[in-house]
């Protein structure tokens, strides 16, 4: 594990460069070079922003979009400025923004001090902060800019935010969207264009750490659960979930009778996939192939301004969690979607 994130050494190495952080663990307005070399040279239309460096995410997508071998794989997209500061108090995704900081200005980055400022250098956002309580915060100001945005899972830290986030994009009529990348593994896609003919239901699985200012399946747990809703659509009326130290399971219920379930795993070995229950023959799908699928429905969204999916989809798929965790309060009691909704203002 690396080395605790220190604030006080942060403070110490960006001053040597002549920046600092402000207050409160905010960054200060003016900007960190950390050595940088240089802006890229990136035409207008095609400057990606990141808002937030503590996600491997970040690295990932910066990596491909402006490494040697990217090229016009991209349509020409390039990484040209990021904003570190993402969560302030998760202490996994603090420690993580220096190095993650390093990387990316290796990779021409600029390195600024606000997100004001990163917005006045691009064309389009890639919201990257692990820590979703801070989204509704930085989307908003994306929103005010007009700069289309993808938000990085989760897409809030409660359905109230997931909903107020979609709605202030609606007002300011500002392309937005989200998802996980296991919504585009190759033979989930395949399943969902037909392969097994009609699909029946689903048993999704995935990895469920538990990060303790979210509610239980929002920060890893989402990744089965938007397989499941990719492969099952929306339409789920009632959830209720078991819960041992061993597992998780969460069973929905879909108006048309069909019954998806997602299986959170708690122990043993860790890994993405499902079970897709179809007319003409029972599929696996999975595991985890990478960030590239996702990646490239990003720069398409950027591109035609068309998010790939609906803000009704990605609410359904934060109702259905949030009623998970009230399901478990209930004692595994059957949650209706709709009810939860309608308290949310959805």
């Amino acid at each position: 594990m690396s080395k605790p994130y220190d604030r006080r050494t942060f403070i110490r190495s960006a001053a040597v460069v002549g920046a600092g952080l402000g207050m409160g663990g905010r960054m200060a307005a003016a900007p960190m070079s950390f050595g940088y070399s240089g802006p890229l040279s990136v035409e207008t239309g095609r400057r990606v922003g990141i808002i937030g460096l503590d996600t491997s995410h970040a690295t990932a997508f910066t990596q491909a979009l402006n490494g040697p071998k990217a090229g016009n794989e991209y349509a020409g997209y390039r990484v040209v400025a990021a904003y570190p500061q993402g969560s302030l108090d998760i202490v996994s995704s603090v420690e993580r923004i220096p190095g993650y900081t390093e990387q990316v200005r290796k990779l021409g980055v600029e390195i600024v001090g606000s997100v004001a400022e990163l917005l006045q250098r691009v064309d389009v956002v890639l919201l990257e902060t692990n820590d979703g309580r801070r989204h509704l915060e930085q989307a908003l100001q994306v929103f005010e800019a007009g700069k289309p945005v993808f938000i990085d899972k989760p897409v809030a830290a409660s359905l109230k935010d997931a909903v107020a986030i979609y709605a202030a994009a609606e007002k300011r009529g500002v392309p937005v969207f989200s998802s996980s990348s296991l919504r585009y593994t190759p033979n989930v896609q395949e399943a969902v264009a037909g392969k097994a003919g009609k699909i029946l239901g689903v048993d999704a699985w995935s990895p469920m750490k538990i990060e303790k200012t979210h509610p239980d399946l929002f920060w890893y747990g989402i990744h089965g659960v938007e397989t499941l809703f990719t492969l099952m659509g929306t339409g789920c009326r009632s959830v209720s979930r078991v819960h041992t130290e061993a597992a998780e399971v969460v069973t929905g219920t879909w108006s048309d009778g069909r019954i998806g379930t997602f299986r959170g795993l708690l122990q043993g070995k860790q890994d993405y996939g499902g079970t897709v229950f179809g007319e003409k023959a029972i599929l696996t799908v999975g595991p985890h192939i990478g960030y590239d699928p996702l990646l490239r429905r990003i720069i398409t969204f950027f591109q035609t301004g068309q998010p790939p999916v609906t803000a009704a989809e990605t609410l359904e798929i934060f109702a259905f969690m949030e009623a998970a965790d009230e399901s478990k309060r209930r004692g595994g009691k059957a949650v209706e979607l709709e009810k939860l909704l309608r308290k949310a203002g959805g």
